[in-house]
C-alpha cells in the first residue's frame, strides 16, 4: 500500500492553485476598478446635465430673450466644480435664438462633459 499519496498536495499542485486564484483575483480587481471609474463618469455627466438644464429652465421661466454672445459662469453641483459656457446664436428666424450651454470640468477645462441646446422664442 502506498501511504505517500494520501498525505496531501504536492508543491506543484499548490503553486498551480495559487496561480489560478491570483489570476481570478486580478481580474476581479480590474473589473471593480472599471466599475468605479464608470460610476464617477456617470455621476459627473448627471451633475453636468443638471447644471445645463438649470440655466435653460431659468431662461424659460424668466422669459428671457438673451443677447447674442458667449459667457462663462460657475455652475457648481455638489462637490463638483463645473464651469458652464453659454453661447447665444442668431437663427434664420428673427423670433428665435439658439442657446447652447456647454459644461466643463474646472479641473480639466479642455474636457467638455456635455452640451445642451435650446431654441428661445421672443415674446
Amino acid at each position: 500500500m502506498n501511504t505517500r499519496a494520501a498525505r496531501g498536495f504536492t508543491l506543484l499542485e499548490v503553486l498551480v492553485a495559487l496561480v489560478i486564484v491570483g489570476t481570478a483575483l486580478g481580474a476581479g480587481l480590474r473589473a471593480i476598478g472599471s466599475l468605479a471609474q464608470n460610476s464617477a463618469g456617470l455621476r459627473a455627466s448627471m451633475m453636468a446635465t443638471w447644471s445645463a438644464e438649470n440655466r435653460l429652465v431659468q431662461i424659460r421661466l424668466n422669459r428671457e430673450f438673451p443677447e447674442v454672445g458667449k459667457r462663462n459662469f460657475d455652475c457648481v453641483q455638489g462637490d463638483l466644480n463645473l464651469t458652464c459656457q453659454e453661447e447665444v446664436l442668431v437663427s434664420p428666424n428673427p423670433l428665435l435664438r439658439r442657446v447652447e450651454v456647454s459644461v466643463y470640468d474646472k479641473a480639466a477645462p479642455e474636457r467638455r462633459i456635455l452640451k445642451l441646446v435650446q431654441l428661445v422664442l421672443r415674446r
